[in-house]
């Protein structure tokens, strides 16, 4: 038990000691190693123009001190230094080039590393929804609509059987969507007195044969009883 005990633990100790796959590509590392060539040429610039400066410093002390020899030693290691911080430029323009082409073609390696993926996911989707099974889809729907059309159309049907009209429930419905419209309006009285119009005479009055006197005024009154009448009339 004991050695396999043992046994066990070094198995698990050797399962976690192994290193995880890298990540780092063959184009990392070349990036890596460029970015680094690029920062020593830099550093080597910023020296070479610190050594140039104290040069000229001390040339002018030379010649300060009558040294115009050691002076012109001084001058011409400045000059020799000055070239090479040209041919350092012409590198550091070709590393920084090299750097930027390196980091776009990885960019472009990912772009179609994400359309492989993606079209490889299409493919994937398209299996799973073929034109038979869209069709098949299209068609229960269909049918699940023209169903309900028949069920609307029965419910329908049994409404008119059943005596609800349509006026019935246009009244409803304006009733549930303004509620308390109808409380609002007046109560008319069932049992309101109709005001009754005078009774019209059916015939005209009769006038006296033995009353002469009177003759020239009953005219005038029937003509005065007529203009009441058609006026009541009216």
């Amino acid at each position: 038990f004991t050695t396999f005990y043992w046994y066990l633990i070094f198995k698990m100790g050797h399962l976690f000691s192994k290193k995880k796959k890298s990540s780092v590509t063959e184009q990392d590392r070349a990036v890596l190693q460029l970015k680094t060539t690029r920062d020593k040429i830099r550093q080597y610039q910023k020296r070479s123009e610190k050594q140039m400066e104290k040069d000229r410093e001390l040339a002018k002390l030379l010649i300060q001190a009558h040294k115009k020899e050691r002076a012109k030693l001084l001058l011409r290691k400045k000059r020799f230094i000055e070239g090479q911080l040209q041919k350092t430029d012409g590198q550091l323009e070709n590393v920084e080039r090299m750097i930027q082409d390196l980091e776009f073609a990885q960019i472009e390696i990912k772009v179609v590393d994400s359309l492989k993926a993606g079209n490889e996911s299409l493919k994937e989707i398209n299996k799973l929804l073929s034109i038979e099974d869209i069709e098949r889809i299209l068609d229960e729907t269909q049918e699940g609509a023209e169903k309900q059309q028949e069920i609307s159309a029965l419910l329908c049907g049994f409404a008119a059987d059943a005596g609800i009209s349509d006026d019935d429930l246009e009244r409803e419905l304006a009733a549930l969507i303004e509620p308390g419209i109808a409380d609002q309006l007046p109560d008319t009285p069932a049992d309101a007195a109709v005001e009754q119009l005078p009774d019209v005479p059916q015939q005209l009055p009769d006038v006296s044969q033995d009353e002469p006197e009177d003759a020239e005024a009953e005219p005038k009154s029937a003509k005065k009883v007529r203009e009441r009448v058609a006026l009541e009339a009216s």
